[in-house]
């Protein structure tokens, strides 16, 4: 049987925003590797273990948020500059000195609530300054340098065309994703960052809808292979798919 994809491109795509402050959510965090030191992230940045930096799949870049460390009930405040993880258990990724400073060992994975305490502001150069918490109810110290920039919030707008495809060669899977907006968003990132078409595969498992993202195909599987370096120094999970 042929696989059946869904080609989407994307015509616009306008980014304004997506979580008001006071967004909260609740999940297992993990910490980079020390591999990925120097490596470009999705947003474009370079990853730098000694900022206070995040992944995560559906927050704007740019967008504050407060790590709280379940456990110790230790927080800090890190910035939104990478995507992932795309491992089904986690929500956010951070950096090792933000991990270090609500006691998060650098192979560990705890328990975290996630804050969003100001939204996107468009500016790499951006500094976050963090702060230990032993209570909820602790003022949260952060100062932000914006340059001139101003902060944008507001709603997210895709204008797409689909069409239904029967590939075949290979292509590589960035992910399988629950909910169709992270995988917009993941699509749009692929989109700006590596310059290539994206494609979907709809799934239905108990009743329950995933979406398989795919960039790129190829007719030999050695071009899929270089691709596929290219791609893991953003999204390192990613895996090469035979198309049948």
């Amino acid at each position: 049987m042929r696989t059946i994809l869904i080609g989407i491109l994307f015509n616009l795509l306008i980014i304004q925003g997506y979580s008001q402050v006071g967004f909260t959510q609740e999940g297992n965090a993990s910490v980079y590797a020390e591999k990925f030191e120097g490596r470009t992230t999705a947003s474009g940045e370079s990853y730098n273990f000694r900022k206070a930096t995040c992944s995560h799949l559906n927050l704007p870049f740019g967008t504050i948020i407060k790590v709280t460390n379940l456990s110790n009930n230790q927080s800090v405040v890190v910035r939104v500059n990478d995507r992932g993880p795309f491992v089904p258990d986690r929500i956010v990724d951070i950096s090792r000195l933000a991990a270090e400073k609500i006691g998060i060992p650098a192979n560990g994975v705890v328990k975290v609530k996630i804050e969003v305490v100001e939204g996107p502001v468009f500016n790499s150069n951006k500094q976050v300054t963090t702060t230990n918490q032993t209570s909820t109810t602790q003022a949260v110290t952060q100062t932000t340098q914006i340059d001139g920039q101003t902060q944008q919030t507001g709603t997210e707008l895709y204008e797409i065309k689909v069409s239904v495809i029967q590939p075949k060669g290979f292509t590589i899977q960035i992910g399988n994703f629950k909910e169709m907006v992270n995988m917009l968003k993941i699509a749009s990132d692929l989109k700006n960052t590596l310059k290539k078409e994206v494609q979907v595969q709809v799934t239905t498992t108990n009743s329950e809808k995933t979406y398989r993202l795919f960039v790129g195909n190829f007719s030999i599987r050695k071009d899929a292979e270089a691709f596929k370096e290219k791609v893991s120094k953003v999204y390192p999970d990613c895996f090469i798919v035979e198309l049948k």
